[in-house]
C-alpha cells in the first residue's frame, strides 16, 4: 500500500497559497502547481505539523478573497 505522502509525519512541507488567499500543505518533493505560491517553509521546508499550526494561524476564514470581497461591498 502506497502512503499519502500528505501524511508524512517525517516529510519536509511547504506551506501554499493562492490568488484567493486559500492554503495548502504541500510536500517539499513535489513541484508546486501553477497559481499557487510558498508562503511557509523557506527553500528547504519545514516539519509537517508545523506548517500546520502555520496555516492554522494565519488562515482564519477559509472563504476565497472574491466572496469575502463580494460580501463586504
Amino acid at each position: 500500500m502506497t502512503k499519502n505522502p500528505f501524511d508524512d509525519d517525517n516529510g519536509s512541507f511547504y506551506a501554499l497559497m493562492n490568488r484567493e488567499e486559500q492554503h495548502s500543505l504541500w510536500p517539499t518533493f513535489k513541484p508546486v502547481p501553477g497559481g499557487w505560491s510558498i508562503v511557509y517553509g523557506g527553500p528547504e521546508g519545514r516539519p509537517r505539523q508545523e506548517v500546520l499550526d502555520w496555516i492554522g494561524d494565519h488562515w482564519t476564514d477559509i472563504r476565497p478573497k472574491s466572496l469575502r470581497d463580494h460580501v463586504s461591498e
